[in-house]
C-alpha cells in the first residue's frame, strides 16, 4: 500500500497576498487562469520576483488553489522560492508584493532583485 503524503506549497501567500490576487484575478483580462510567480534574470543582483497573468497552465508549474484564484509558481523558479512567504503591502506612497525569502543570500540596494 503506498501512501501519498501532500507535501507543503514552495509558496505561503498571507492573507493580504490572497486578497490580492482575488483582486487581479477580478480584473484580469479574458483568457486569464491565474497569475503566476516567476524569478527571471534581472536586475544587479540577478534574480527579480515578477507577477504576471497566465493563459495556460505548464506541465512542471506548481499550483497553489487560493479562495479567488489560481496562483501559479514557475517550474523553473520553485527551487528559488521554497519556504518563502510572499505578502502585500500597501503604504501612502507605494504598494507591492513583498518576499520574505529564505534562499535570498543578498539583495540589490533598491530591493529590485536577489542572489541564491
Amino acid at each position: 500500500m503506498t501512501i501519498l503524503k501532500t507535501r507543503p506549497a514552495a509558496v505561503t501567500l498571507t492573507p493580504n497576498a490572497e486578497a490580492r490576487v482575488a483582486a487581479l484575478m477580478a480584473a484580469a483580462p479574458e483568457g486569464a487562469i491565474g497569475v503566476k510567480l516567476s524569478t527571471p534574470r534581472r536586475g544587479c543582483s540577478g534574480l527579480a520576483y515578477s507577477v504576471d497573468y497566465v493563459t495556460d497552465e505548464q506541465k512542471f508549474d506548481e499550483k497553489i488553489e487560493t479562495p479567488g484564484g489560481i496562483f501559479y509558481i514557475d517550474g523553473a523558479s520553485v527551487l528559488y522560492l521554497i519556504g518563502s512567504v510572499m505578502d502585500w503591502v500597501e503604504d501612502d506612497f507605494a504598494a507591492g508584493f513583498v518576499f520574505e525569502n529564505p534562499n535570498a543570500k543578498g539583495a540589490c540596494g533598491c530591493g529590485e532583485s536577489f542572489t541564491v
